[in-house]
């Protein structure tokens, strides 16, 4: 499992941004300062993901291969590789 405040934290970062575009939008501000603050956004959304994935990997998924059946731990593979298929989209 992820560390849950280090999630949080980011999470909460990225809120932040979020909030920040959202008000650079409403003073009509510069488009490539917006797209700027939007690409930030969404690399710590990524790290997040990224960093929840990881947590998954590490705890969850090696757990399955290593004390969990045969079903369980296919199961485990079938969701990691759905989540990199998404994302290589």
């Amino acid at each position: 499992m992820a560390d849950h405040k280090t999630v949080l934290n980011l999470l909460k970062t990225a809120r932040g941004q979020l909030d920040a575009v959202i008000r650079m939008v409403e003073e009509d501000r510069y488009c490539i300062d917006i797209s700027n603050q939007l690409m930030a956004t969404e690399s710590l959304i990524a790290k997040t993901n990224a960093t929840v994935l990881k947590a998954h990997v590490g705890g969850c998924v090696r757990s399955a291969c290593d004390c969990g059946s045969d079903e369980e731990r296919n199961k485990k593979l079938r969701e990691i590789e759905n989540v990199i298929d998404k994302l290589s989209k």
